[in-house]
């Protein structure tokens, strides 16, 4: 009967990698009781599992707590190839490898967030933007699918840090209550280049969103390249649900630019979400007076533009004033809007989060891939 509650017990132990039960997971290799001393046996995924002391703790803290125990004995293992397996099709719920969303009854909106030229502040916007998100409650990751300019670990404060992988299948590191993904994560040397070309980036991306082990995910935003390469066209082959918001800097010139990201998009037939204006206009700090750093009228050219070529509204959705803080906040990995949340531009990115989690059309005939 001891033994049956700590069993009982045990499932109530999470794995903090894969966020199910350990029983569930099959780590649960044998449970004695001797004159109340609990011994088990944990069973881990790999060897040199970095959570195997936060698991060590959880089990004691869950055993310990039955009546009739007065210790606990823990032994670790190793998983053989055939349960590791077992644990693989279980988290991808019988099936081979494949990617969760592209699937018709996945639920997660898949956000690439494009560019005409580099150098607009994408990739900052991307990683405030999604812990932003996190912060509302949602369940969101980053997949960094700018294959030779990736810098999300950075910015996320994950440089140098690779993920859990269990053979094929890897578990994406998490940050700020973010899921992430990056190459660089793979790489023997972060400083090494990635000299790819076509169809292997195709492959790649493919790769990146089919072997991580993603869960369940609300949003999944994904820092891309910028121009229209091989990257986004992968991304609307892939992923044909996903959609798109196209960033751009006031200048006009740069408007032009950023315009090709949105045709690209719709030709891929993906929906244009809007466009956001990052290094926006900013009050001086000493008059008060609006200074344009980088000139007035981009974001507006280009949603202008992109309107007249989809035949649709496409808004500016936000226009994130210049702040050095943002710069800064990405160099030493602390994103504004933990570091500075009551700053100008994380208010700004705030209201892009708004616009995205308030559903603007009803449910009424969308197939909610609810099963009975």
């Amino acid at each position: 009967m001891t033994t049956e509650r700590i069993t009982s017990a045990l499932s109530s132990v999470i794995d903090p990698e894969l966020h199910r039960p350990i029983t569930e997971l099959g780590m649960v290799e044998s449970v004695n009781v001797d004159s109340g001393i609990a011994s088990i046996r944990i069973l881990l995924t790999i060897a040199g599992c970095p959570m195997k002391d936060r698991l060590r703790s959880d089990v004691v803290n869950a055993v310990s707590s039955i009546d009739g125990i007065t210790d606990v004995k823990i032994d670790f293992g190793v998983m053989n190839e055939t349960q590791r397996n077992e644990v693989k099709k279980l988290i991808r719920g019988g099936r081979e490898a494949f990617i969760p969303f592209a699937q018709p009854d996945s639920l997660t909106r898949v956000i690439g967030i494009a560019s005409g030229k580099g150098g607009v502040g994408k990739s900052s916007l991307t990683v405030n933007i999604a812990i932003a998100t996190a912060q509302a409650g949602f369940k969101v990751g980053i997949l960094d699918a700018d294959v030779y300019g990736h810098s999300i670990p950075r910015l996320m404060s994950l440089e140098g840090k690779r993920p859990t992988a269990i053979d094929q299948t890897f578990i994406p590191l998490e940050s700020y209550g973010v899921k992430v993904v990056s190459m660089e994560m793979f790489k023997p040397d972060r400083a090494d280049p990635v000299a790819y070309r076509g169809p292997l980036l195709h492959r790649v991306l493919e790769q990146l969103l089919s072997d991580a082990y993603w869960g369940d995910l609300d949003f999944l935003f994904l820092d891309l390249p910028p121009g229209t390469g091989d990257i986004a066209i992968s991304l609307g082959q892939l992923i044909p649900a996903s959609e798109i918001i196209v960033v751009t800097t006031p200048q006009v010139a740069a408007a032009e630019v950023a315009e090709r990201a949105g045709r690209i998009a719709h030709q891929l037939k993906q929906h244009v979400i809007g466009v956001i204006e990052n290094m926006s206009n900013f009050p001086c700090p000493h008059c008060g007076k609006d200074i344009s750093l980088f000139g007035e009228g981009g974001g507006e050219a280009t949603a202008q533009r992109l309107s007249t070529l989809l035949g649709a509204d496409v808004p500016v959705i936000a226009k994130v004033p210049f702040d050095g803080e943002l710069r800064e906040g990405g160099d030493n990995g602390q994103p504004i809007v933990i570091a500075h949340p009551d700053s100008a531009a994380a208010k700004e990115i705030s209201t892009i989060v708004t616009s995205l989690t308030q559903r603007k059309k009803s449910l009424v005939g969308v197939r909610l891939g609810l099963s009975t």
